[in-house]
């Protein structure tokens, strides 16, 4: 048995969150140790579609809601650290669009959807026409109307990686065994190598329940969202990043466009069809997903793309009728933080709970940085490229 790593924190979960977290600390001086057993950002940050939310899609019955005004300045933040002025560097990140769009397709209730979101969110959606369109609706077939909203889409493997520079000697990885009561956390274990810390923040998504298990925690309870998302690559697919509007408060789909490794590129298809594909086989789904687009968008040709889905579970605090939460989420119990971020543009707002916890807790910088030799964990290969390899 090696000689007991001693660290301030020990932050389990290296997704999107925990990277961010961890980065964020070490800047302000606090020792940190960041364990991952697996990839990083390899889960639910992996199968994100990358947009940094301003809440405009929770507010498309026209009225804002506490979810939109939650994440309403994440936007800003983000584009900050990108332009090198904001909390943490991400200069040089990937943005594959510097907007996010809706589009109604003609219809009149999706117009007036349209309509009343620009309303009720003025200053933050704008119409937008003529050479100002994305290329994808600049055909003499589109009807419809676009909006361009305060939002942004971000290459999530990009942000990891950077992220993940940010880490330094910080990030390990190995399979973890973890002990505890009802007063928190008592040990940490990776591979062959113990892990001491003043706080345990755990950030693992989904893996969170696993922990809070092993660790003998009860509370908080987690809840499962599952999504099952469509996945379409073609060597010529037009750039889209966009929510369509429907009937509903949910947009009836959400496309983003991403970049495949052998130069192809790929849409990602979330929104109601996604949510309302999740029991569904995938040969439906994908027969669902063709007869949208064809309806939607019919003077694009996918005749010669290839079609997949994607099993993802939205892991998240519970909630009484298993409700989407409002807000990222911490809770301390004992000496441990258990968080959630919800959504991947609300990592910063979950970093700044997690520091003002361990502020209130007088926990300060005290240790230096440990080192290990246990091997750095690796990003995640973009789940475009596993599918379609």
């Amino acid at each position: 048995m090696s000689t007991p790593l001693h660290t301030d924190i020990c932050i389990l979960g290296g997704g999107v969150a925990g990277l961010w977290l961890n980065a964020r600390l070490r800047q302000q001086g606090y020792s940190t140790l960041l364990v991952e057993p697996h990839t990083l950002g390899g889960g639910q940050s992996s199968k994100s579609q990358g947009i940094i939310h301003g809440g405009t899609k929770y507010a498309l019955h026209g009225k804002l809601t506490t979810a939109a005004e939650a994440i309403a300045g994440m936007p800003g933040r983000w584009r900050a650290c990108l332009d090198g002025s904001g909390e943490l560097d991400l200069q040089g990140v990937r943005v594959l669009s510097a907007h996010h769009y809706l589009w109604s397709p003609g219809n009149l209730i999706s117009n007036l959807a349209g309509f009343f979101a620009s309303k009720a969110l003025r200053g933050r959606v704008d119409s937008v026409k003529g050479r100002e369109l994305p290329a994808v609706f600049a055909n003499p077939a589109f009807k419809g109307k676009v909006y361009q909203l305060a939002e942004l889409v971000l290459d999530v493997p990009d942000v990891v990686r950077r992220l993940a520079e940010l880490g330094g000697d910080s990030l390990l990885s190995g399979p973890v065994k973890i002990g505890g009561n009802s007063d928190g956390i008592t040990s940490v274990q990776v591979a062959d190598q113990q892990i001491i810390a003043r706080r345990y923040v755990l950030t693992a998504g989904e893996g969170n329940e696993a922990l809070l298990h092993g660790a003998g925690i009860q509370q908080p309870a987690m809840q499962r969202r599952p999504l099952q998302m469509v996945l379409v690559k073609g060597p010529n697919l037009p750039a889209l990043y966009a929510h369509c509007l429907g009937s509903s408060p949910k947009p009836r789909v959400t496309v983003t466009t991403h970049p495949c490794n052998d130069g192809q590129w790929c849409w990602y298809l979330g929104g109601e069809l996604a949510e309302q594909g999740t029991d569904m086989p995938a040969e439906e789904l994908i027969r669902r997903a063709q007869k949208e687009l064809q309806e939607l968008l019919p003077w694009v040709d996918l005749s010669s793309c290839q079609w997949a889905t994607l099993p993802v579970t939205r892991a998240e605090p519970a909630q009484s009728g298993l409700v989407r939460p409002d807000n990222a989420y911490l809770q301390a119990v004992g000496n441990a933080l258990v968080c959630w971020p919800t959504k991947l543009a609300l990592a910063p707002d979950l970093s700044d709970q997690a520091i003002a916890e361990l502020e209130r807790q007088a926990i300060q910088p005290e240790l230096p940085q440990p080192t290990s030799d246990l091997p750095c964990p690796l990003v995640a290969t973009p789940v475009w490229d596993t599918l379609f390899s």
